[in-house]
């Protein structure tokens, strides 16, 4: 079925989609043909700091689509963003296009007020092999929970990196993506007590296994969570991207900005309230995003931190 959904990929990129312009949109500028991890790591990076991780669709009044090429349209062509099984899967396409051993999986997110992972596979990853080395990849997690490295595939070992400590355990065939935070410095008072402010210092982030899965799995979820009024995904309209030192999100109405590791083991995490033109403006010049219907911003009652 894997090699099925690659052959399949490969025919649809040779008829309709460039890598060269997915390189352009991310601004990647170095080497093509070293299979290797510094090159996987420096893709990672530079998708993750140019594609935000974002559902402004929904609350446009358009869907969020998982055809390939609509998701090229978007991504690249639009220089829009997406959630993960858009912004995942055309990391798929670019790393398997590369020469990259890919692999699409499916994660079971972690919620924070149930105290347990989804019943559904609601989350789309990805595992690279390299060098005999198995690695998780993920660009869409987005918020300071996303990855800036892929993870080796080893259980129970620490993994430092900018945004906090990673660590992958792995238990009777499944595996589980945690965090250790830092603490973390918000100047403005008024917005010490948050919603959006992540409390804990250790956080499970999502759980998966090894089986392969296709985009074909994921499109019932993909419905639902833009559909639901259960689904976090329709009650907050979201936008996040990574800097070289830290992540802005726009969640609703509140715009935020956290540097990682300001002062020794400390996040400064900065809010400003913004109305609907700033909003405009800030998609424009933070996150390169000019929408083609107006955004209804929505803050919601549902569970999501930054």
């Amino acid at each position: 079925m894997q090699k099925k959904q690659q052959e399949l990929y490969s025919h649809i990129i040779n008829g309709i989609m460039d890598i060269e312009a997915y390189f352009e949109r991310i601004g990647y500028k170095n080497s093509r043909n070293k299979l290797d991890l510094e090159t996987l790591t420096d893709i990672l990076q530079h998708q993750i700091q140019a594609i935000p991780f974002e559902n402004l669709n929904i609350h446009c009044g358009e869907p969020m689509e998982l055809g390939l090429e609509a998701v090229f349209d978007q991504l690249v062509r639009k220089n829009r963003g997406g959630w993960c099984g858009q912004v995942n899967q055309l990391l798929y396409w670019a790393l398997t296009t590369m020469g990259f051993e890919t692999t699409m999986l499916g994660g079971y997110v972690y919620s924070t007020p149930a105290d347990k992972y989804s019943s559904a596979m609601i989350h789309l990853l990805l595992k690279v092999t390299v060098g005999g080395r198995n690695y998780i990849v993920d660009a869409g997690f987005g918020r300071s929970y996303q990855i800036w490295q892929p993870l080796e595939l080893i259980s129970g070992k620490d993994q430092p990196q900018v945004p906090c400590i990673f660590c992958l355990t792995e238990e009777g065939g499944t595996w589980y993506l945690d965090q250790i935070r830092r603490e973390q410095y918000i100047p403005n008072q008024e917005f010490l007590n948050s919603d959006l402010l992540e409390k804990n210092k250790y956080r499970k982030i999502f759980s998966f296994t090894l089986e392969p899965q296709t985009i074909e799995d994921f499109e019932s979820v993909n419905e639902y969570l833009q559909m639901s009024a259960a689904s976090v995904f329709t009650s907050k309209s979201f936008c996040s991207l990574q800097t070289p030192n830290g992540v802005h999100c726009l969640v609703g109405f509140t715009l935020t900005f956290r540097k990682f590791n300001y002062k020794d083991n400390m996040d400064l995490v900065e809010f400003k309230t913004l109305n609907e033109e700033e909003i405009e403006e800030e998609l424009k010049n933070i996150f390169n995003i000019s929408l083609e219907r107006k955004l209804v911003p929505k803050h919601g009652d549902k569970f999501f931190t930054i």
